[in-house]
C-alpha cells in the first residue's frame, strides 16, 4: 500500500513539471517567436531551384534570404535565371510591401 502511494505521488510530481514546462514553453513560443517575411517563399518559388551556386550563395534559398534581407541588390546574379523570370521576379519585389511595409526599390 505503501508502494502504491510513493508512485502515485511521483507521477502526480512528474506531471506537474511536464505540465508547467509545457505552458512555459507555450509562453516562450507566443512572446519569442520570429514573424517569417512572406515574400521569401514566394520569391524562392520564382527562382530556377537550381542550387548551382553560381550566384556566390550556397543555394537558391541563400540568394532569396540575402534579396529580402537587403545584403544582395542583383537578382541578376542568377546565372539559370532566364531574363522573362528575373523582370517577373524584380517587378514583384518592387511592387510587393514586406512586414514592416518596406518595398525593394533598388533591386536590379
Amino acid at each position: 500500500m505503501e508502494t502504491i502511494i510513493v508512485i502515485i505521488k511521483a507521477l502526480v510530481v512528474t506531471l506537474g513539471i511536464g505540465a508547467f514546462l509545457g505552458l512555459l514553453l507555450a509562453v516562450a513560443d507566443k512572446y519569442l517567436s520570429v514573424k517569417a517575411d512572406p515574400r521569401l517563399e514566394v520569391l524562392l518559388s520564382m527562382l530556377p531551384g537550381a542550387n548551382c551556386g553560381g550566384c556566390g550563395y550556397p543555394g537558391c534559398s541563400g540568394m532569396a534570404d540575402s534579396i529580402i534581407s537587403g545584403s544582395n541588390k542583383q537578382v541578376s546574379l542568377c546565372k539559370p535565371l532566364k531574363k522573362e523570370k528575373l523582370a517577373e521576379i524584380i517587378e514583384y519585389l518592387k511592387s510587393t510591401p514586406g512586414p514592416d511595409g518596406s518595398v525593394l526599390n533598388d533591386i536590379k
